[in-house]
């Protein structure tokens, strides 16, 4: 039999989706299993987009332009005006969600045996890109004692070597929930020129900020436009995620027309999708504010009651809907492998993502788990009280003198 690809054999496994075999099959021993490992929300889509995807009636569904539709692209220009990004319509390409606009930047800006730098723990399908276009991800540790804060610029330029390419973002981060500052942005900024770098930064979170801290865009860095590349995606803004609806957005015209072979091969971005995410740009101001308020309850109610369980610590996440916690356990895949499969208390358990797989250190974030609050408020308190229990049972649980 003909082997698969080494491309194929190191492709790492998502920590997000990997355990979800395991969570079906406690779903058909009527298992209710509360989903903490996904940041798939469950608030309502807006009103105004749903209402565009029933009164479709096109005879063909054809394909969209390669770049996506102009009016879209013209009503995004608006939409980025309010946060003093100031682009033109030539600037953004649409993609099939942020994942591709991070892979058809990737493709577009590296080459194999370049370099990426990049703070971990990190999205974990940043590294799988990388894999796929035979580039490498160097890694820079922040730690959750210090709250994900960026270290010195020493430690970022301990890393750099003839095949760095680029520095990766994630603002506000998925998977901490860390808020990048001003001076860390200027930082990152001052590196790029330094030593001509691309900066991808992927700011799909820029609606959820809550503690009036400034969202300082990779887009705002004066010196460094022809470096960046912003990576955007409605799948959060709006709760679409199905849609499949992203952006790639450069003022660098050459990184530009490399994308654009990129999305020619694949000929169109979602039809359907642009036509609901083009709609939903009008949503009215309360459907925005009603969802941040939703976040900010769910976020105090969560991360307050994490830090409430013996032996568990979360840093306060600044944005995103996101947060890595410490366990009091010997091994946190285990453990979230353990409530799936071993564990339930009254018919119910909870899902976890193990943080390790957003790590590429080895032995980092062992004992931690990344959750995702975006359940409502009811079923957060409950899935707590279930983790709490886990925790008092789990085999491999560590006493408190031992952590």
């Amino acid at each position: 039999m003909p082997e698969i690809s080494v491309r194929g054999l190191n492709m790492p496994e998502s920590p997000i989706r990997k355990l979800a075999p395991l969570a079906a099959a406690a779903k058909n021993r009527g298992i209710k299993v509360y989903h903490l490992n996904i940041g798939q929300p469950d608030l309502p889509s807006p009103q105004c987009g749903l209402d565009a995807l029933k009164k479709i009636n096109r005879k063909v569904l054809e394909y969209a332009p390669s770049q996506g539709f102009l009016s879209f692209r013209t009503k995004l220009v608006d939409y980025y005006k309010k946060y003093n990004i100031l682009i033109s319509p030539d600037d953004i390409i649409i993609t099939a969600g942020g994942s591709e606009a991070v892979m058809f930047a990737f493709m577009s800006c590296l080459n194999p045996g370049d370099e990426i730098i990049m703070p971990e723990p990190g999205y974990a399908n940043y590294m799988a890109f990388a894999v796929s276009v035979g580039a490498k991800i160097r890694t820079i540790t922040t730690t959750i004692e210090e709250g994900f804060s960026l270290p010195k610029v020493e430690k970022f330029e301990e890393l750099i070597n003839k095949h760095t390419r680029a520095i990766m973002i994630c603002n506000p981060n998925n998977p901490t929930g860390y808020l990048y500052t001003r001076r860390e942005m200027y930082q990152i900024r001052d590196l790029c020129k330094k030593y001509d770098l691309f900066l991808f930064s992927d700011e799909v979170y820029r609606e959820y900020i809550y503690t009036g801290s400034p969202y300082v865009s990779a887009m705002h860095l004066k010196g460094i436009e022809q470096n960046t590349i912003l990576i955007d995606s409605v799948s959060k803004r709006y709760s679409e995620c199905g849609i499949r609806i992203g952006a790639l957005i450069t003022k660098n015209e050459q990184v530009r027309k490399a994308v654009m072979k990129f999305c020619q091969c694949r000929l169109s971005p979602p039809l359907i999708g642009q036509i609901v995410a083009e709609a939903s740009l009008d949503a009215p101001k309360e459907y925005y504010s009603d969802v941040y308020d939703e976040y900010e309850l769910r976020r105090k109610c969560f991360i307050d009651g994490l830090n409430r369980i013996p032996g568990v610590y979360s840093p306060i996440p600044m944005g995103a809907f996101y947060t890595v916690a410490k366990l009091p356990v010997d091994d946190a895949e285990k453990f979230c492998r353990w409530l799936l499969t071993d564990f339930n208390y009254e018919g119910e358990t909870v899902m976890l993502a193990p943080a390790a797989g957003f790590y590429t250190t080895p032995g980092a974030g062992i004992d931690q788990v990344r959750v995702a609050y975006v359940l409502k408020k009811a079923d957060l308190e409950r899935a707590l009280f279930i983790l709490r229990k886990a925790l008092e049972t789990y085999p491999g649980r560590k006493r408190v003198n031992e952590i």
